[in-house]
């Protein structure tokens, strides 16, 4: 039974369908079947020995089934060698086609192509996934665009911002995981056909020496598998250091998605925002009162073992040998599925918690009616020069003594600050009495956070999400 057995929770627990279904053995060999076929109708167009008859048997039986999946396993026991087990298999599936299955070819050649093509399609599912998170989070931002809340430096309160102008800074960074990726998606090459050492003597050897051919060869296989170039130069793999560049850009978005979750966490335990909270969900098996941060938490575990996972590829990269050394298998079938299934994880859930998330504005005046006195001094001392005619240094000094007292009532007594019923009580500020309203408007202290909320929304992340205008309503579903 499953039961007995461990299961990656990545997969088990977490993944979407298509992510998961994307790093399967089906998808896997199957692709391996439709290389093998896309070869030999290659090299049957360029004039060697395959007829059409071995190419229809091959197009037909390039889904590969459980059975054959299971009899492959049997087989590779025995040979200890995977890719020659499927060759094996799929030639008594199709027996016609068999001699000529993988001719000319390395295991590279299905190995390293179908990686390629399987993250390939991977960024494609992760691509409209990050953008419907930076649209979910501009719609957010766009409405709370002026609604002033307390800034925090050193997690201490500072100049007001607004929780529109906050959002912002987090569709940033994923703005910036947005191009990265798309740029890397545009840019992925194949490796096509280059043989057991990168030389392609194999193939010059098919083709009794002639290059041109050769060189043909490599550009049909690498069309109909629907990329735009391959590479020149390789050993037997595709460079190693690909790989490093893909997982430091997934480590890259992990960073991304745990900063803004554990914003959201900070702003949780200050009740201003949380993530959303589900009428039957429960937050603590012993505290019935809970409402734990629990999307978040999950984002920010999850983002750290996506930020580890960008080390496995580059010791790979630094350590292979010449034209190859087989250490990086084992290590690859692990840290690259489990960076994308993570990747697609951390997507889902920011979605889910960005299309929910609650504001409490009453809460965040709270807080900024406890800081705003202190911060307002400088202003209060202003308008005194102005209409009372008063000395700076004088005001200065009164207004110290004044927060000292109130400063010391918020910390030795616990009270709420109450420099502001001090300045209405005292006559010396008479002259700003009917103006402290205005002086301590929250919207006066936020600069231009409202304008530049607007500016980036509609300059910078728009445009970016023209592409993906057809995939932005689709929600996100969280298995648990």
């Amino acid at each position: 039974m499953e039961c007995d057995k461990y299961q990656s929770p990545l997969v088990s627990r977490y993944a979407s369908v298509e992510m998961s279904h994307n790093f399967s053995d089906r998808k896997k060999f199957s692709t391996w079947r439709k290389l093998w076929f896309i070869l030999a109708k290659a090299e049957h167009k360029l004039g060697l020995s395959i007829t059409a008859e071995q190419l229809q048997q091959l197009e037909a039986n390039i889904e590969i089934t459980k059975d054959e999946i299971k009899k492959a396993k049997e087989v590779e026991k025995t040979c200890r060698h995977d890719v020659m087990s499927h060759v094996q298999v799929f030639g008594e599936t199709c027996p016609l086609a068999a001699p000529i299955i993988h001719l000319g070819a390395t295991s590279c050649f299905v190995g390293d192509n179908t990686d390629l093509i399987v993250i390939r399609d991977a960024i494609t599912i992760l691509l409209p996934k990050l953008a419907r998170c930076i649209s979910s989070l501009s719609d957010f931002a766009k409405k709370r665009a002026e609604l002033p809340t307390l800034g925090f430096t050193h997690f201490q309160p500072a100049q007001l911002t607004t929780v529109g102008k906050r959002t912002c800074l987090w569709i940033q960074d994923l703005i910036s995981d947005l191009s990265s990726l798309q740029i890397l998606h545009e840019s992925m090459r194949f490796r096509g056909i280059k043989g057991a050492t990168g030389s392609q003597a194999s193939f010059l050897t098919l083709f009794d020496g002639d290059g041109h051919k050769v060189t043909e060869l490599d550009r049909l296989v690498t069309e109909l598998s629907d990329f735009k170039s391959s590479y020149i130069i390789t050993g037997q793999t595709y460079p190693r250091k690909v790989d490093a560049e893909i997982l430091f850009k997934l480590a890259s978005l992990g960073s991304t998605v745990s900063k803004i979750c554990t914003d959201i966490r900070l702003l949780a335990h200050l009740k201003e925002v949380e993530e959303p909270f589900e009428i039957s969900q429960i937050g603590s098996s012993a505290m019935a009162y809970k409402r734990n941060p629990m999307r978040s938490e999950r984002c920010c575990s999850l983002a750290r073992h996506l930020m580890t996972l960008c080390q496995n590829p580059l010791q790979t990269a630094a350590t292979q040998w010449f034209e190859r050394t087989l250490d990086d298998s084992a290590n690859r079938r692990i840290c690259i599925p489990e960076a994308f299934l993570t990747a697609d994880i951390l997507l889902n859930t920011l979605q889910n918690i960005a299309e929910g998330l609650v504001v409490y504005p009453k809460v965040i005046q709270k807080h900024i009616d406890q800081e705003l006195p202190f911060m307002a001094t400088e202003n209060i001392i202003m308008e005194m020069v102005n209409e009372g005619g008063k000395s700076r240094q004088e005001v200065h000094e009164k207004i110290r003594v004044l927060s000292q007292q109130a400063g010391s009532v918020v910390k030795q007594e616990g009270d709420e600050n109450d420099l502001v019923d001090r300045i209405r009580a005292d006559q010396y500020f008479s002259c700003i009495h009917d103006k402290m309203k205005k002086i301590l408007d929250p919207s006066t202290f936020v600069g231009r956070a409202p304008q530049q909320t607007q500016e980036f929304l509609s300059l910078e992340v728009e445009p970016m999400l023209i592409r993906y205008k057809d995939q932005l309503n689709i929600k996100a579903h969280v298995n648990v």
